[in-house]
């Protein structure tokens, strides 16, 4: 292919196509007209001989080959930005129209992100910030396309090279109703954890399954009863407030929004004793490149999110 016939400000657009999923934001984002949009996004097609992207719904969904150039192109796009750009640093007081993408599950909505807006509409009120749904299975081809910026949360997976900063240590806890006619003994152990109903946080588009409880239950030739699932995790407390299940979850959730009039929070068992695990920061390599993506991560890295005392 001869560089010299190529038109680059199409990659241009094919990165914010690739980041809004939508012809008429990326107009927006470019400042340019939806017909010119589309047009590019014609040129792009015949160019790569790929759809590159497909309605569906509201949106569009990129393809096999767009997500493959998206990990080409955004590196290149960004090296150039960064030539033709003066070298100064990031001043978050008055910069302006630059976005943070951020990547976060139930978990962190409600532990992280209360402190991390605050923070941040202090110190960079000219920012935009975007939060997506933490999507664990394509949680590094994100980072690395530059679709988003930073993931947060607990057992992230990361490739190598990318910036993975721990802010706090995690750990599990049991809870159940104080009403719950099978504990009324306050007798406690693995053989009545395991015959108890239990409600299970379960995302069902982050990739996980049951999690390291139930891998170690089955180290023990043991199985739980998962008698109900939710997709968020909010409703756990609530939920075992008035029901005869029980569930097993962050301790700085159920520190938060269990009401201890009707919960009891409970250690578990000590055979499935789970030591502390890391909540993380994870981005990509650009965060060592990009000064305002380094200050982002650098001033969430320094933030008090320590959970409540146990």
């Amino acid at each position: 292919m001869n560089l010299s016939s190529i038109d680059l400000n199409l990659l241009v657009v094919f990165e914010a196509l690739y980041q809004t999923r939508n012809v008429t934001a990326a107009g927006r984002r470019l400042n340019r007209a939806q017909p010119s949009v589309s047009n590019a996004l014609a040129r792009l097609r015949l160019l790569f001989g790929d759809p590159l992207f497909v309605r569906s719904g509201g949106g569009m969904l990129p393809t096999a080959r767009a997500h493959q150039l998206m990990l080409q192109i955004h590196p290149v796009l960004e090296q150039i930005h960064r030539t033709l750009t003066p070298a100064t640093g990031f001043d978050p007081a008055t910069a302006r129209q630059r976005r943070f993408r951020l990547a976060a599950g139930d978990y962190a909505d409600i532990t992280l992100l209360p402190a991390i807006i605050s923070r941040l509409r202090q110190e960079a009120p000219g920012i935009d910030i975007r939060v997506s749904r933490l999507d664990r299975r394509n949680v590094v081809q994100q980072l690395e396309s530059g679709e988003i910026d930073v993931a947060l949360g607990g057992h992230i997976e990361a490739a190598e090279g990318m910036l993975v900063q721990p802010l706090f240590n995690e750990s599990f806890t049991c809870i159940a109703s104080r009403q719950h006619p099978q504990l009324a003994d306050q007798s406690w152990d693995l053989k009545q954890y395991v015959s108890l109903p239990h409600a299970l946080y379960a995302p069902s588009d982050d990739g996980s399954a049951r999690g390291i409880i139930d891998r170690r239950l089955a180290e023990l030739g043991l199985e739980r009863r998962v008698a109900a699932t939710f997709s968020h995790i909010i409703a756990l407390p609530a939920v075992v407030a008035d029901s005869d299940l029980i569930a097993t979850l962050a301790h700085s959730v159920a520190s938060r929004f269990a009401d201890p009039a009707k919960v009891r929070l409970l250690p578990l068992p000590t055979e499935l004793a789970v030591s502390e695990f890391s909540i993380d920061l994870v981005a990509g390599r650009q965060a060592r490149r990009d000064p305002a993506l380094a200050w982002l991560c650098d001033t969430l890295s320094h933030l008090n999110l320590t959970p409540p005392p146990r």
